[in-house]
């Protein structure tokens, strides 16, 4: 396990501009989030989907857990679109495949420079009623990035 460090932090920092408290909570909602983070922990680390649940049960925004994890220096693992640290990749780009040409044309449509948000991964997988999964390798098939990470990741 490698820890997220100061050194990590300040090039997170660089890179994506968070505030340590994006959606203006409370000090005790704070705390609320930190204790539910540190509680929902797998070998150090917090899975994507359970930082969805936090967010969830707690009545917050994604980046709010995000910036909580940010804050405890703790790594977000198993992004639901594939995107770090997950066991199996969907797609390993070495047999060309075909994307629905429906699905095709929505990627095409919400494309900004390559680039899709998470957010519009996520709600193309519902709309389509896919796996998010599938919408990242349909992604990775048409050489598109996946950009603003609901957590703040990426």
């Amino acid at each position: 396990m490698r820890d997220f460090g100061e050194v990590d932090k300040e090039k997170k920092r660089e890179r994506i501009r968070i505030n340590e408290n994006p959606a203006g909570l409370p000090t005790e909602k704070l705390e609320e989030l930190e204790t539910a983070v540190k509680s929902s922990l797998k070998d150090g680390y917090l899975p994507c989907p359970a930082a969805w649940q936090i967010a969830q049960k707690a009545g917050v925004p994604r980046i709010a857990v995000g910036a909580v994890t940010d804050k405890l220096g703790i790594r977000v693992t198993d992004c639901q679109l594939g995107c770090f640290k997950v066991d199996k990749t969907p797609y390993d780009n070495s047999v060309p495949k075909e994307v629905e040409d429906e699905l095709a044309g929505n990627l095409e449509a919400l494309n900004k420079d390559g680039k899709l948000a998470c957010a519009e991964a996520f709600e193309l997988a519902k709309r389509f009623k896919i796996p998010p999964m599938a919408v990242a390798e349909a992604l990775n098939i048409k050489n598109m990035k996946i950009r603003d990470c609901q957590l703040g990741c990426f």
